[in-house]
């Protein structure tokens, strides 16, 4: 996911409300937004003020008042259930403002029994997080971060391959949403054109012969504006430098939980094996030299040949003793791949 240097404050439950009464991008005066939410002028003035952290932008004109030209498109689980249609039963969603992180709520949810199928979606998370421990953060409105629940009868070593599998439901609904030119990267990233679109987080409780309970977080770059990519610290891309029309978050929400129920079902019956040959067919380094930062600080060089049954990387390596080449497969740990050359091999 998104690492980000600087730490931006949640906004408040005030900002929100206001936020939501500028969503038509008329000037409102501070008088009567005060008035309508029965609170003082100088706490709406507080509640509004650095809006552009969040990627917003927010005009304050002497006896008009405030507009906001580019208001978040907010998630309502309504809506998104409607666009599920069939597969709504499936899904128990909840919308929340701001938390700290969906995954971690949802993981103490699923000790507490929460239902297969719970959804968690957060407009702003002031904790999110990513592969290693990495902090994930965006604006508001101009991404989806979101988290799953899914229970499985499988313990958790049969769960191998899972965040590959989760990266296949996100290049079909891409798909579906007429979204081409995306790629995936092991283990658990969506990439663009100049960097990451979309990051996997699971996070898995059980034990090795099951059941187990897994939790899927995923977000995804939507329209990342400069004040938010000025603050990113590793390359980046999002869904607008893939299509002119971005999809509706309700709408690409649901599509990407309806995807994702079917690609986890299919993983229930069959593990990450039936997935496999669709997984390499979108992998951005398949039959590409890469370098694989390992955490003892050694470099390893050698060409993707695709991936295991289980999800492991299977690199082709030029042996420094006899010349010759060998497979090695490697697990996704503290693994970094890096490209050597773009040019297949």
């Amino acid at each position: 996911m998104n690492d980000i240097a600087v730490s931006i404050v949640a906004p408040k439950p005030l900002t929100f409300a206001l936020l939501r009464l500028l969503a038509d991008r008329e000037f409102h005066s501070g008088e009567v937004l005060a008035q309508g939410l029965g609170v003082s002028r100088a706490s709406v003035n507080n509640a509004l003020h650095g809006m552009e952290q969040y990627g917003l932008t927010l005009y304050s004109v002497r006896g008009r008042g405030y507009c906001l030209t580019n208001p978040p498109q907010w998630l309502d689980a309504v809506q998104v259930s409607a666009h599920l249609a069939a597969r709504a039963d499936d899904f128990n969603i909840e919308i929340l403002d701001s938390a700290p992180s969906s995954n971690t709520m949802l993981l103490q949810r699923a000790v507490q029994g929460a239902p297969n199928g719970s959804v968690l979606a957060v407009e702003w998370q002031s904790g999110g997080r990513g592969r290693q421990g990495r902090v994930w953060h965006s604006g508001l409105g101009n991404a989806l971060t979101f988290s799953l629940l899914w229970r499985f009868e499988c313990g958790l070593a049969g769960l191998s391959g899972l965040s590959l599998a989760t990266g296949v439901a996100l290049m079909r609904a891409l798909h579906g949403l007429g979204i081409s030119g995306a790629r995936l990267k092991w283990p658990n990233d969506v990439l663009g054109a100049v960097g990451k679109i979309a990051g996997i987080l699971i996070e898995a409780q059980g034990d090795m012969l099951g059941p187990s309970a897994v939790v899927i977080g995923i977000g995804i770059n939507l329209a990342l504006p400069p004040e938010i990519l000025r603050r990113i610290d590793q390359p980046v891309s999002d869904l607008s430098q893939l299509t002119s029309v971005l999809p509706e978050r309700n709408l690409l929400l649901a599509t990407v939980l309806s995807e994702l129920a079917s690609v986890l079902h299919e993983f229930s019956a069959t593990g990450f094996a039936g997935l496999r040959a669709e997984w390499e067919g979108y992998h951005f380094y398949q039959h590409q030299a890469v370098q694989l930062l390992l955490p003892d600080g050694k470099v390893i060089q050698g060409v993707v040949r695709g991936v295991n049954p289980d999800g492991a990387l299977a690199v082709e390596i030029q042996s420094a003793e006899s010349g010759k080449s060998e497979m090695r497969n490697f697990h996704a740990g503290e693994i970094s791949l890096r490209s050597v050359s773009h040019a297949a091999v």
